[in-house]
């Protein structure tokens, strides 16, 4: 003879339906208006693209000021290339190498020098211009060459970029006005190009 026996707290109540489920107030039953990203995240996604470029050695570019870096243009040759040796002695510290300046591109077709400094340099700039150099910071765009491009053909790392720095404007004013590297480029002439040097 089989007995069944009682399950605890079942015994004479009736146990009320679960109501329905609720995901997002009907968006995934696309019933509702498609929801709009947050700002922060279309952010956030073009960085993680644009870190993915950077890794895998394409063309990357991105805006002046913000959260990154300025840009001071000057010519290349003789002088300007004495004012990357006395920048290499002035960030160089204890383990670093040779070449310890913050990053500058060299376009030979150009005749640029382009290093990267601090943002907000650009506003400073502004107020006291520079006889040898042009500062641009937002809203222009600068393209900037592969991580491993080192020498020609093409814009190249003339001293690589690094986590860790960018070039101080002060010295680099400092020794630009030093050597006087010359002719300058026009500011209008570097807001339509530095977005096209690679």
């Amino acid at each position: 003879m089989t007995t069944v026996l009682p399950q605890r707290g079942s015994i004479g109540k009736v146990r009320p339906s679960a109501p329905p489920a609720e995901f997002g107030g009907g968006a995934y039953r696309g019933d509702g208006p498609p929801r709009v990203p947050a700002e922060d995240m279309e952010t956030l996604t073009d960085r993680i693209r644009r870190l993915m470029d950077l890794t895998a050695g394409r063309q990357l570019t991105l805006p002046l000021g913000g959260n990154y870096f300025d840009a001071v243009v000057t010519a290349n040759g003789p002088a300007a290339y004495g004012a990357v040796r006395l920048m290499d002695e002035t960030q160089r510290g204890l383990n670093d190498a040779a070449d310890a300046c913050g990053p500058v591109i060299e376009d030979q077709q150009r005749g640029w020098l382009i290093w990267l400094v601090p943002p907000g340099t650009s506003d400073q700039w502004a107020r006291a211009p520079h006889r040898f150099a042009t500062c641009l910071g937002t809203p222009h765009q600068l393209a900037l060459p592969p991580l491993g491009q080192t020498e020609q053909p093409g814009p190249y790392w003339l001293r690589r970029c690094r986590s860790d720095r960018l070039v101080p404007p002060g010295p680099l004013r400092q020794y630009l006005d030093q050597f006087r590297p010359g002719p300058v480029p026009s500011e209008t002439v570097l807001g339509s190009l530095l977005s096209t040097i690679s």
